[in-house]
């Protein structure tokens, strides 16, 4: 078809039509440059039309401001959603956790701002996203299936070497005689009368709409046995479609097996065994004392220098400098937070400069730390018997820092005190 021929073609979607002639949807005009459509779209601008729309392969330069589009409200409807996100994330972490169901952490307040950023972050994001979507959607009319347009052959081009023009004959001030003449004068390639799509809204086969109602109602079967699931009980274990590693042919801690004659699982050392490495026979040094009595001076096997008590220095501060302070004052922070909250529970941690302290041998300190004593738990399980002298001797050097015996100090130290 030459482009003569498509100046007067009436109409482009003769397929469209099941039955009959299709409603007239609108005007189609086609150019070959974009200067001719930013033409056309002043022109029509400025005939007082409304309901128009260009279409181009690439964006256009201009076509904007020729058509005379305003700035999208987009923007203020993300502001909107994204502020009623983080209202609503505030409010949902503070009815929760402060007011509904209050939840004792630690003495950690109720509400703390600091502690809901993560959770107002993402909600906020969640909301505004969401809402740039959809109203993205909504605004341009979408989805949407099926177009008058894609019922043209010569529209194809748009998306390669053509720039048109369409006007809705739903516009208030749509003429035909008086738009074909208005679009004339700017010399387009041709000009088409666009029927309505009609095979969009003509009934669907009935085979088709059997299915979808199908598909429907089998999307709501697996909602539904969750729902069941969450509200009943049964003596049966769940289905259990994806296994992942959950089901394993190995024996669990303190469950029953029956090929032993006692039905654990867990087994016993036998008698007379020790593990490799576990032997502990050093007395001193595993458990800081000389048959009964507490040791009173650091192991042999331990070299008292400066690494290790850089080591102790290091361990105190994870372990106990919380409650027994940087200094062993007893004044960590954890003893402060209990002394505010002032509830009658707590007994404060000992002040590691009395003289009673002081005077304990340093098996005592290394049995307590494995121990534990009071609130204090026991540490056993956590320090290794290395780190544990190792606080011990720092803890220790933290005494002699505070009582050094006067005969200990040389001139120059004595002269500083004076």
């Amino acid at each position: 078809m030459s482009d003569a021929d498509a100046r007067t073609e009436p109409t482009s979607s003769e397929a469209n039509s099941p039955s009959g002639k299709a409603p007239v949807y609108g005007i189609l005009a086609e150019y070959e440059t974009p200067a001719g459509l930013l033409r056309a779209a002043r022109a029509v601008r400025g005939a007082g039309l409304k309901r128009w729309d260009t279409y181009t392969p690439y964006p256009v330069h201009g076509i904007d401001l020729a058509m005379g589009i305003r700035p999208t409200r987009l923007p203020f409807i993300v502001l909107g959603a994204g502020a009623l996100g983080c209202l609503t994330a505030v409010w949902l972490q503070w009815y929760t956790n402060a007011h509904d169901f209050p939840w004792i952490v630690s003495g950690k307040p109720f509400w703390s701002i600091p502690a809901t950023i993560p959770i107002t972050f993402e909600l906020t994001v969640l909301f505004a996203a969401g809402a740039a979507l959809f109203s993205m959607l909504i605004l341009n009319g979408l989805p949407r299936f099926s177009h008058p347009l894609d019922f043209n052959r010569r529209f194809a081009r748009s998306t390669s070497d053509r720039f048109f023009l369409a006007v809705q004959a739903s516009d208030p001030k749509f003429d035909t005689d008086a738009l074909r003449e208005l679009l004339n004068e700017t010399e387009p390639l041709s000009l088409q009368d666009i029927s309505e799509d009609r095979v969009s809204s003509a009934a669907l086969p009935p085979l088709l709409v059997y299915g979808l109602v199908v598909a429907a109602v089998a999307a709501l079967v697996p909602l539904a046995l969750a729902a069941k699931a969450r509200a009943s009980t049964s003596r049966e274990t769940r289905l259990h479609i994806i296994p992942d590693m959950d089901f394993q042919p190995k024996m669990k801690a303190d469950r029953e097996n029956v090929f032993f004659d006692d039905d654990r699982v867990t087994r016993l050392p036998p008698p007379g065994t020790v593990a490799m490495g576990d032997l502990h026979a050093d007395d001193e040094f595993y458990r800081g004392r000389h048959g009964d009595a507490y040791v009173t001076a650091f192991p042999k096997r331990l070299r008292i220098d400066d690494d290790l008590l850089h080591r102790g220095q290091q361990r105190f501060g994870i372990y106990c400098a919380p409650c027994h302070g940087l200094a062993g004052d007893g004044d960590g922070m954890v003893a402060k937070r209990a002394e505010a909250l002032a509830e009658g529970t707590w007994v404060p941690p000992a002040n590691l400069h009395q003289d009673y302290i002081r005077a304990e041998p340093v098996g005592k300190l290394f049995d307590t730390i494995t121990h534990g004593i009071r609130n204090m738990p026991a540490y056993g399980h956590q320090i290794p018997e290395r780190d544990r002298w190792a606080i011990v001797a720092y803890v220790r050097a933290l005494q002699l820092s505070r009582a050094v015996p006067i005969q200990e100090l040389t001139d120059d130290q004595r002269k500083a005190l004076e």
